[in-house]
């Protein structure tokens, strides 16, 4: 295990100890504390040492670990696993970054993107290795990180990508939910079979 992910692991940990680090902030201001409850992936979570290392393979390390972790359970926050999964990529995966960008250089016969930073080149040039790093990360937060937040809006919204027939159904099984759950009485049942034709009071008269 390279220092860069040991630094993670830990340093993470030391972060998520403060608000600022760990509470989101909703303006672009210096002003005023941040207050918040913190996320669940910055609390402490308390894992059997067995069932984690039963994951790595081959048995030899597994095995390896376990005498050096003489412990039944360890604390550590999911955002620790986190960081070390992202440091690993930074410090294995990005660079190559800065390979493809040479190649793509060399294809085209140039020396640099750009001539902004003298001796350096351009922005460009400086941030190969970081833009391959925050595609991963942003695909990873979405992926293994990001909490989906379900509100009536969003739901909305899937609705409204529907068939007329089929949100028909929805608000039938939707009826019969509410009964079931008693929020609803017989006499307010939503109608389980065609809908009956609207009869317009004025015909009658």
């Amino acid at each position: 295990m390279g220092i860069v992910p040991q630094f993670g692991f830990f340093f993470s940990r030391f972060l998520a100890q403060y608000a600022w680090m760990a509470c989101p902030k909703t303006d672009l201001t210096m002003r005023g504390w941040l207050e918040c409850e913190p996320a669940a992936v910055f609390v402490d979570v308390e894992y059997s040492v067995d069932s984690l290392v039963s994951h790595i393979h081959p048995e030899s390390l597994a095995t390896f670990i376990r005498k050096v972790i003489p412990l039944d359970t360890v604390k550590m926050a999911p955002v620790q696993v986190h960081a070390v999964v992202l440091s690993a990529f930074a410090s294995i995966i990005a660079p190559f970054g800065g390979f493809f960008a040479s190649g793509f250089k060399r294809a085209f016969k140039i020396k640099d993107f750009g001539d902004s930073i003298p001796g350096h080149g351009g922005l460009t040039d400086r941030m190969d290795c970081q833009v391959v790093m925050a595609v991963f990360a942003y695909m990873y937060y979405n992926a293994c990180v990001k909490e989906v937040e379900v509100t009536i809006a969003s739901i909305l919204a899937q609705v409204q990508t529907l068939d007329p027939d089929t949100r028909l159904e929805l608000y039938y099984a939707l009826g019969n939910m509410l009964v079931g759950a008693g929020k609803l009485n017989n006499t307010e049942v939503f109608w389980k079979g065609p809908l009956p034709e609207l009869v317009n009071d004025s015909a009658g008269n």
